[in-house]
């Protein structure tokens, strides 16, 4: 059973070799607090000096970086410590507790408020929102497209390009758990309470495979794609659900976000065997920035973002880079081995032949080992062919106008609910078209991109949503009329915006309002 245990730390005072240490602990807990550590050096980052005593106790440290910035440079004696005084020491600060429970260290301030909700703070008497970056615990660099749920629900969200993520779940599941899961790297579990009102930088550590788990895994591609074709039935759902999801999408230009459409949908989603024809949308809320306020006079307008987002589901309509077995235009490769939530994930390569001219697909397949299910896919036009597919892309353009495709990549994943049934997750596309205006020298760069995440399911009373209610999905979305709502998001989860997506939001608050109305 986890015990929370309080300590006042000790506070030195110069000239004074042992000050009075006023530290309150369980019996238990006290031979941790006493052990002795070494530190094999007094120089580095606050992370680097905390990292080794982790590594060390087994213990990983949940601080605020409001508090504590990891990156201030430690310089100290090394040698050994007291694993309290080592932690004191390295913190630099020592108007700290230190609250211990599982196997994790919280520090936080003494006498810190526990009813101001600033950052992991409460909205309302029904609901908590948790906050806080995902970085490599090695790189240290963000890593984006986490997977971030509450253990036992199907609430969840999905990191941004900057590692930030942001979850509102209701405050009876604040004795749960949250959940980070990317492949490739090791799952982190932490309880909620333990990020009420703090604003946390979390490090997941690049997952090592034992040699013996690498050859005893399958090896042929053309074998574990059947077998994950063959228990399709087993790993998604057969029956319609409603899924809340939130959605938006972007254009950017000469590296500026210029358009910015966001959106919470209702989604009903039908089971696997029906195509996505069949699969509507229902808008809840929108909003939209603009900043077209440029010297260049150019447009963009994006069609079927949504549309895209509906096809993509590719378990539902398998492409044919997925099936060996009906086409003759793709060689496959077993490329290498990795790991998700403590699961063999085979990666399976594609590309098309050499002797196929067309602009087709490349990319790599994971597929989960034990349960055969495809968890994740990223591909894209193969960059040898892409220019060639430019009129796919393009609907209309002016004259004035030279477009030529640059790159088409996208990412899908799956998640499993509780019951281990697999469900649409995350799904990103990103589109580039190198630029060339009439009369102009040089070319610039125009990005399209659209994302979706599922943030919730429900499986009960689904039924289809009023033909006068649907979303049309081969729209143009960022035209669609919607009233704006100033408390846009309320208690909807959603993928939070990017440092320069937000500068486009807060610039462009008149357009907001304008063009949403």
């Amino acid at each position: 059973m986890n015990r929370l245990t309080n300590i006042m730390p000790c506070r030195y005072v110069v000239c004074i070799i042992l000050a009075f240490t006023a530290i309150h602990m369980q019996a238990d807990d006290r031979e941790l607090f006493i052990r002795t550590i070494k530190l094999s050096t007094g120089k580095g980052t606050v992370y680097q000096l905390f990292k080794e005593v982790s590594e060390q106790t087994g213990y990983s440290f949940i601080y605020d970086s409001r508090i504590i910035d990891n990156n201030k440079r430690v310089n100290i004696k090394k040698g050994e410590y007291l694993l309290i005084d080592a932690i004191m020491s390295i913190a630099g600060n020592y108007n700290l507790t230190v609250n211990v429970l599982g196997n994790h260290i919280l520090l936080r301030l003494i006498n810190e408020p526990t009813d101001d909700h600033s950052n992991g703070q409460k909205e309302n008497n029904s609901n908590i929102s948790l906050r806080g970056s995902i970085f490599d615990g090695e790189t240290r660099e963000p890593i984006q497209f986490v997977n971030v749920g509450i253990t036992g629900t199907t609430i969840g969200t999905v990191s941004n390009l900057n590692g930030d993520f942001q979850l509102i779940i209701p405050s009876s599941t604040g004795s749960s758990k949250i959940k980070m899961s990317h492949i490739g790297y090791e799952t982190r579990e932490i309880e909620v309470s333990l990020l009420d009102n703090q604003s946390i930088e979390f490090y997941l550590n690049p997952k090592t495979i034992p040699l013996q788990e690498i050859l005893i895994s399958a090896t042929n591609p053309t074998q574990v794609l059947n077998d994950m074709i063959r228990q399709k039935r087993d790993n998604y759902s057969l029956a319609p659900v409603y899924m809340t999801s939130f959605y938006r999408e972007g254009i950017d230009y000469k590296k500026k976000n210029i358009d910015l459409t966001e959106a919470v949908l209702q989604v009903y989603k039908t089971g696997f065997e029906s195509n996505s024809g069949f699969d509507q949308a229902k808008l809840i809320k929108k909003r939209r920035a603009t900043n077209q306020q440029m010297n260049d006079t150019i447009f963009p307008r994006m069609k079927s973002g949504i549309g895209s987002c509906l096809v993509l589901d590719i378990i539902k309509e398998m492409p044919e880079f997925i099936d060996p077995n009906n086409n003759s235009r793709y060689s496959y490769s077993f490329d290498h081995i990795t790991t998700i939530d403590n699961r063999i994930v085979n990666v399976i390569a594609f590309k098309q032949k050499a002797s196929v001219n067309e602009p087709l697909y490349m990319g790599n397949l994971y597929i989960d080992d034990q349960t055969k299910a495809l968890i994740e896919i990223q591909f894209e036009i193969n960059p040898k062919h892409i220019e060639k597919a430019t009129h796919h892309f393009v609907v209309k353009k002016t004259r004035a106008l030279t477009l030529s495709l640059q790159e088409a990549k996208y990412i899908v994943s799956y998640k499993p609910a509780s019951d281990g049934i697999y469900y649409i997750n995350h799904i990103r596309g990103d589109i580039v078209f190198k630029v060339r205006k009439k009369n102009h020298l040089f070319n610039s760069l125009l990005h399209f991109w659209f994302e979706t995440v599922t943030c919730k399911i429900d499986t009960k009373d689904v039924k289809n949503i009023p033909r006068n209610e649907r979303l049309s999905p081969e729209t143009i979305f960022s035209e669609t009329n919607h009233t704006y709502d100033q408390n846009f998001w309320e208690n909807f989860n959603l993928i939070l915006p990017e440092e320069r997506l937000v500068e486009t939001m807060i610039n462009n608050l008149n357009e907001v309002i304008i063009n949403s109305e």
